[in-house]
């Protein structure tokens, strides 16, 4: 069993797909190549790779299809690429589950920062509240956020977020009364500036409120404060 972060490359261009691949291999990254839709589900699935690359135009499958189909069975991070320059379809990946879009055609290097971006470090997903807390996890109250292993929960019942998700609310959470602007949010789940144009932020606040109500956490508690930000407000 090699060693390598193990990556899923689902792309049917397949000049495309052999010259990510090269690059992606010369970083020490094992790269898999599926170039239909159909047969992605099945590999995703089966294989558990670190991290999948999906494009949007696929034969047999399209990408939003295969994101929803595979989310329920995978958890590591997806990051789609498109072509297309319609913000629908951003919405609708954010909102089955797709960690990061980048605009084809794609710089091999920005490509591999978001890999590394969504890479970071986790622990295994076992940990739960009962087991002692460490001096990196936040309370508040009904909310607990444990960030060794990324996991945040509402009154011991554990939240699935995505990566941007979890991101955007450790960022708001971590400055707990300050406002923080689109700049800020957008920096904490891409590394680069806001490009004052893209509504991922505000989809993705819209997901973390929605997921922490189903848990009974009260969406006042995430304060839209107009013209300038979002705020995290721990006890209403």
């Amino acid at each position: 069993m090699s060693d390598k972060i193990q990556i899923v490359l689902v792309e049917d261009d397949h000049e495309l797909a052999e010259i990510t691949k090269e690059y992606l291999e010369s970083k020490d990254l094992d790269i898999t190549i599926v170039g239909d839709g159909l047969e992605a589900v099945e590999v995703i699935i089966k294989q558990q790779p670190d991290l999948v690359i999906l494009d949007l135009m696929l034969p047999g499958l399209d990408g939003i299809s295969v994101c929803k189909h595979v989310r329920s069975r995978y958890h590591g991070p997806i990051i789609m690429l498109t072509a297309s320059a319609d913000p629908f379809d951003q919405v609708v990946g954010l909102e089955i589950g797709a960690d990061d879009f980048v605009q084809k055609p794609v710089e091999p290097r920005i490509l591999l920062a978001r890999i590394r971006a969504r890479l970071r470090p986790q622990k295994s997903l076992s940990e739960s509240p009962e087991q002692p807390a460490s001096s990196k996890d936040l309370f508040f109250s009904a909310l607990t956020i444990r960030r060794g292993s990324r996991q945040v929960f509402v009154d011991g019942n554990q939240v699935e977020l995505t990566g941007p998700e979890y991101d955007v609310l450790l960022c708001l959470v971590e400055s707990t009364g300050e406002i923080q602007n689109r700049d800020a949010l957008f920096h904490a789940i891409r590394g680069i500036e806001y490009d004052g144009k893209s509504r991922m932020i505000d989809i993705i606040i819209s997901q973390i409120r929605h997921k922490l109500f189903e848990f009974g956490y009260d969406n006042l508690h995430i304060k839209t404060v107009r013209n300038r930000g979002y705020l995290f407000v721990p006890e209403l």
